[in-house]
């Protein structure tokens, strides 16, 4: 038959040099491409012998095929699958070599800024052109299945290809690459090492349905050909029924793709059907990560599309509060670019990630319901990072809620929901009450609480720094506010005790005159003094106004790299200590009050310290103290 050779337009040249040495970042995929062409084939003949019976083609045993000669440098992907006829390998590679390629070249140089490349992915010519990547010569053969002719089409990717029919092609398609010399320094391995093809194979091409063979080397002065090895499992345990993986098989998975020895804590399924399919494989670890929290941290799940590997860290799956889910995600068709190592922004991918989350908060929700023991396990090691959900995604915030446990003043060491709370709530009570700090016990002897444990009103003890976060953005939970007691004016005498307000009344009067003097003598670093009900032991403590940053939040979001001003705090004292009173009395008492403002001083230094903070200037703090401890001498 003769052979027709064809000239590559200008573009075509331009488009084979940008596949060469552009599009993909890893040469290793060009193998990934050929299978998953090889695999599409597969797939093709055994729909298209499914749809025609009478089709003439062999069935018996689809595979695929991989072959090296290390003599010849060579190796070649074979498949027995559906072939191409003589026009189909012009048209399915010609979306390259042929009319039609300045177009092309446009959208693939594009395809950084748009998502208009959908029909590119999954055209034959595209990863099959990847292999002169690591070639110096692609030749292909095929033969159609039904059809008694083959094709042969050749090109060195330079100037020209070759186009040649052929009577003695098998059914399907061979793919042989002339192999470049390796240069590990250009990241181009020796492709004819056995060892090279396999670790490829494991990494992206695992989970294709049919079997992956290669004749492993000869060994010794053995004369037999060895009998081919299967090279991938084909075990896609995300796409067999439940009751035919056991659990075991689940648990070596999540080791593998989560590098952990450790059984999971919990796995989760998921199968979307309809206009577009997909299948979800999640585990829940058993423990956190030591690098959960760092910004070199590798989030999200390992992405397949048809079985063949795509992505390791998928980010877009799944939202960054829920980075510590491990699993893989397998779908029918998505958009990716040329190279497949881009995933567009598109509504199927958003599609995905609302599932997915819905489906990781409701398995905690069960969990939490059915297990208090794994849920205990799983709220301690991603409680925490869970919390981040509450500020970064509304959507999801009454599911988040729904599953978030805290410590409280309730009990020891049993945490509560804020249903629960709301339930134990006295009767009066409007609000959902917090405190926020380093550890429990400081929450637990700070002045702020005081008034609230004579009354046996429970407070949510929140250590973690995302909770000073949260509780601002969250704002209530049906229908109760959450207030932190270290904020805003709190008067809890006029939940429980007839006649407050006219005490309240009084002491404002019988104080107002201390107040006022100390508002002026403080006035560079509170913006008010008044009265507290919130104290019942200590003489003073310090708070934020209602709308302020607490202290904790300022530095936090300095620490982030944002300068906020710092925000003057309120003065409170408590009218019924002997300290105050006393103070009181003296102001009242004395024309020269310098004493008494160092008194004041280090009355507010003393607030200050209370709740875990320091004095504005320690030196002269502890000055002003060991005076007053050497007069009491």
């Amino acid at each position: 038959m003769p052979t027709e050779t064809f000239e590559f337009q200008v573009e075509a040249r331009q488009l084979l040099q940008l596949m060469i040495h552009s599009v993909y970042s890893n040469k290793d995929v060009f193998l990934r491409e050929l299978v998953s062409n090889a695999s599409d084939a597969l797939d093709k003949l055994r729909l298209e012998k499914l749809w025609d019976d009478s089709l003439d083609a062999d069935v018996s045993d689809p595979h695929i095929e991989i072959d090296i000669d290390k003599d010849a440098r060579t190796l070649t992907v074979r498949d027995n699958g559906i072939g191409m006829s003589y026009d189909e390998v012009g048209g399915l590679i010609g979306t390259i070599a042929n009319s039609g390629t300045a177009k092309f070249l446009q959208e693939l140089r594009e395809a950084q800024d748009k998502a208009g490349e959908d029909g590119l992915i999954g055209q034959f010519g595209v990863g099959f052109y990847s292999g002169f990547m690591v070639a110096d010569e692609v030749t292909l053969l095929t033969r159609r299945a039904g059809e008694s002719q083959g094709t042969r089409w050749s090109s060195r990717g330079e100037g020209t290809y070759t186009l040649e029919k052929v009577d003695d092609a098998p059914q399907g398609t061979s793919v042989t690459l002339h192999l470049k010399p390796a240069d590990p320094e250009n990241q181009l391995h020796d492709y004819t090492s056995p060892w090279k093809i396999r670790e490829i194979i494991k990494r992206y091409s695992d989970f294709i349905t049919w079997p992956i063979r290669m004749v492993p080397e000869k060994s010794g002065d053995d004369d037999s050909t060895p009998e081919p090895e299967t090279l991938n499992s084909m075990k896609a345990l995300w796409a067999r029924p439940r009751d035919e993986v056991s659990d075991d098989e689940y648990h070596e998975l999540y080791k593998h793709i989560g590098h952990d020895w450790r059984d999971p804590l919990e796995t989760i399924r998921l199968q979307a059907e309809g206009t577009f399919e997909y299948q979800a494989l999640l585990f829940l670890p058993a423990h956190a990560p030591h690098d959960l929290f760092t910004r070199d941290f590798k989030r999200g799940v390992q992405l397949y599309v048809k079985r063949v590997f795509i992505m390791d860290d998928c980010e877009a799956l799944l939202p960054p509060y829920l980075r510590f889910v491990k699993g893989v995600v397998d779908a029918a068709d998505l958009s990716l670019n040329v190279s497949r190592e881009i995933l567009q922004q598109d509504r199927h991918i958003e599609m995905m990630r609302r599932r997915l989350t819905k489906k990781v908060l409701s398995t905690v929700k069960e969990m939490m319901t059915k297990d208090q023991e794994r849920y205990g396990t799983f709220w301690r090691e991603f409680g925490t990072v869970l919390k981040e959900g509450l500020v970064t995604d509304a959507e999801n915030r009454d599911a988040i809620l729904a599953v978030a446990s805290f410590a409280s003043t309730h009990h020891d060491t049993e945490p509560t929901t804020l249903k629960q709370y709301v339930e134990r709530m006295k009767d009066g009570q409007e609000d959902i009450y917090y405190l926020t700090g380093d550890s429990r016990q400081s929450i637990e002897n700070s002045p702020h609480m005081e008034a609230f444990r004579e009354r046996g009103i429970e407070v949510l003890l929140l250590t973690d720094p995302v909770d000073e976060v949260w509780a601002d953005a969250v704002g209530e939970y049906e229908g109760k506010k959450l207030r932190s007691v270290a904020k805003g004016q709190i008067d809890l005498d006029a939940e429980d005790e007839d006649g407050a307000d006219e005490d309240r009344e009084k002491q404002t009067e019988e104080y107002a005159g201390l107040l006022g003097w100390m508002k002026e003598r403080l006035d560079e670093d509170i913006k008010d003094v008044r009265l507290s009900s919130r104290l019942t032991v200590s003489p003073a403590c310090v708070v934020s106004d209602a709308h302020d940053l607490t202290p904790a939040l300022e530095n936090m979001y300095r620490a982030m790299g944002q300068e906020v001003p710092r925000a003057k705090r309120i003065l409170e004292l408590n009218p019924d200590h002997q300290l105050v009173k006393g103070l009181n009395q003296a102001y009242k008492e004395r024309e020269d009050r310098t004493e008494l403002a160092e008194t004041a001083e280090l009355l507010y230094s003393l607030a200050v310290l209370a709740e875990g903070g320091q004095p504005k200037e320690p030196a002269r703090f502890v000055k002003l103290m060991a005076d007053r401890l050497e007069r009491a001498l």
